[in-house]
């Protein structure tokens, strides 16, 4: 009977040039269910403990989750490899129509080892795999690449995903562009791709993707459909995408401005969604099966930066390349985010990298070169910074390209008091001083600072009731017990690779609803924070076995020594014992030692213990 997976994983061997398709076996699906839950297991098992990030022994994998390319709303699929910038576990999502089509060419996902003699992409369509020179591709931006590549092989609807020259370059946080607008962005997994000589893929498929239960699952993706249509949140993302948070971030005192100096930025308005509905917005657009239309396409139509074609300037690149850095003008924000999207880097890693950088020269640490101010509300020296990181033109932004972890070492003195990072990666557009939760989701994290594993801000300061209570401001106490029921859901919707915001219009019944007449194996509403808690402890094991532990899962040195200047949170931060209280806490919820190890009685109680081992290779 049909399960809604293909059956399949695509195994690459770039050192041999040899591919083939091994079985997808059954205690993977019911165990770990697909996308972040397939990763967590894959990465453990297939790489080596110490492997060097940009090693060819480390893997490169994309992963599709059971309800990828299916008429369920809004799903996507994920790149997972160890992070080169942070030395974790990585995964990182991306919507378009890559996933899907991984899955229409007959394939759960792609798992590639090894290097390349040579600069090389792949050429997928269906069993038919191709390793292809890539000598007149190399070299070129991601989108110059992504044409290129459709060229060669002569199938223009081929879905293709690239690098740019950042990611040739191995620097650190360099991302995998997706088709346009969309890449996977955070930790580096460009730069995986990069030290693989491998360019881009392109894969074409002709499959049918079979549920078990059609009409079931025809009334459950109805219901979906309906319930997305009636949720006022996404109607919001309908309308202006993420942009809209900006206004709202800076009102409840969350958005970073001048390196986080603060949490309010007096000019976030012209940056935000009015802003940028004026100077950039013209259609909408959608990824695959998404009635959500989050995208806002448009272009730079006057002004220094004029005439490209953009999309939606996001709230955490708008945050980062716009508030934080006190730039203002929403063309130039959007120009900064498209040099980023073009070269190839992390624009939020790059936000925070040119924060840190402004605030070094502002120090003296650093100087700025003949002709370029490297200055708070200077485009051209963000210009400038970007352009040298990502084609490593300089010794600076060689440096830069480490990321602020590395960089705030090298430089020495006091610079490591405004590096904003947690476990190397850069922190996103929500500052934590007065929101003691998402401080904590920062610290637990299993990919470094991250917003999307636990998303607090709702119930720090945005009204949000827990078990039909409010929370109360600033206090540290409770803050674990939410964000771990939180974070275990995310990592068991995570394992179906849905897109975030339809979380915030779908009930954990339609997700099971969806998932059971899928794949044919009954599942309740609570089946999602179950399987999430079995996946979050596999990603805390691979970054134990990795060497991280309690003393990793901290925040940044101004969060916790300095309070906030002005704003609604004026005069508060995060303390030494805050954390300490906060994460101990979490670890005793979670069933972790006192140095985040989970305990064999955890590990016995998630059959963690006795998970059999993906032994395949290719």
């Amino acid at each position: 009977m049909a399960d809604a997976y293909m059956g399949q994983f695509l195994m690459v061997d770039l050192t041999r040039e040899t591919t083939r398709a091994v079985p997808v076996p059954q205690w993977l699906k019911d165990q770990f269910v697909g996308g972040k839950g397939f990763g967590a297991k894959l990465l453990y098992d297939l790489v080596p403990p110490g492997t060097n990030p940009l090693g060819p022994e480390n893997v490169l994998m994309f992963l599709t989750g059971p309800l990828t390319a299916t008429a369920a709303p809004s799903m996507r699929a994920c790149a997972v490899t160890r992070s080169p910038l942070t030395g974790t576990y990585l995964d990182s999502f991306f919507g378009g129509r890559f996933g899907p089509e991984i899955k229409y060419a007959g394939y759960d996902g792609i798992i590639i080892f090894g290097k390349a003699s040579r600069p090389v992409y792949l050429w997928i369509k269906d069993s038919r795999v191709e390793i292809r020179p890539a000598k007149g591709i190399w070299g070129t931006s991601t989108l110059e690449a992504n044409a290129l590549i459709k060229k060669d092989i002569e199938e223009p609807e081929a879905r293709v995903v690239t690098i740019g020259q950042a990611g040739e370059n191995q620097v650190l946080f360099s991302l995998i562009c997706c088709e346009y607008n969309r890449q996977a962005g955070r930790g580096g997994a460009g730069a995986v791709m990069g030290s693989k000589n491998l360019k881009g893929i392109a894969i074409k498929g002709s499959r049918i993707v079979k549920v078990h239960d059609l009409k079931a699952f025809d009334a459950a993706c109805k219901g979906a459909y309906a319930e997305i249509a009636q949720s006022a949140a996404c109607a919001t993302y309908t309308d202006g995408g993420t942009s809209s948070a900006i206004p709202w971030s800076n009102e409840i005192g969350t958005l970073p401005y001048r390196n986080y100096k603060s949490q309010s930025d007096p000019q976030a308005d012209k940056i935000g969604d009015e802003g940028q509905k004026k100077h950039l917005f013209l259609g909408k657009a959608a990824c695959f099966a998404c009635p959500i239309r989050c995208s806002q396409m448009g272009a730079v139509r006057t002004g220094k930066h004029s005439h490209f074609i953009t999309d939606i300037v996001e709230y955490e690149s708008a945050a980062l390349l716009g508030s934080n850095l006190d730039i203002h003008d929403v063309r130039a924000v959007a120009h900064l985010t498209k040099l980023c999207d073009e070269y190839g880097l992390d624009s939020m890693s790059a936000g925070g990298v040119i924060g840190f950088a402004f605030e070094a020269a502002n120090n003296g640490v650093i100087q700025s070169p003949p002709g370029v101010t490297l200055d708070f509300g200077n485009v051209q020296g963000a210009e400038y910074l970007i352009r040298s990181m990502a084609l490593q033109e300089n010794e600076l932004g060689k440096l830069l390209s480490q990321g602020v972890k590395r960089a705030s070492t090298a430089l020495g003195g006091n610079t490591g008091d405004y590096a904003m990072h947690v476990k190397g990666l850069e922190c996103p557009a929500w500052g934590p001083r007065g929101t003691p939760g998402m401080g904590l989701a920062y610290m637990t994290a299993d990919r470094g600072a991250c917003h999307q594993r636990g998303f607090m801000i709702g119930y720090d300061v945005g009204g949000d009731e827990y078990n039909g209570q409010p929370v109360e401001p600033y206090l540290t106490k409770g803050r674990a017990v939410i964000l771990v029921e939180l974070q275990n859901f995310i990592a068991g919707t995570d394992a179906l690779v849905k897109c975030d915001f339809t979380t915030c219009g779908l009930s954990s019944e339609t997700f099971a609803a969806m998932l059971s007449a899928a794949t044919g194996k009954p599942v309740e509403a609570d089946y999602f924070n179950i399987i999430g808690e079995k996946i979050w402890n596999q990603t805390r094991l691979y970054n134990v076995r990795e060497g991280f532990l309690a003393k990793d899962d901290t925040l940044p040195r101004r969060f916790i020594k300095e309070v906030l200047p002005d704003g609604p949170h004026k005069g508060q931060r995060i303390s030494q014992e805050d954390m300490d209280y906060m994460r101990r806490d979490y670890y005793r919820i979670r069933g972790w030692d006192k140095e985040g190890r989970p305990t064999s009685e955890t590990l016995k109680k998630l059959g963690l213990d006795q998970a059999p081992d993906f032994m395949e290779r290719p």
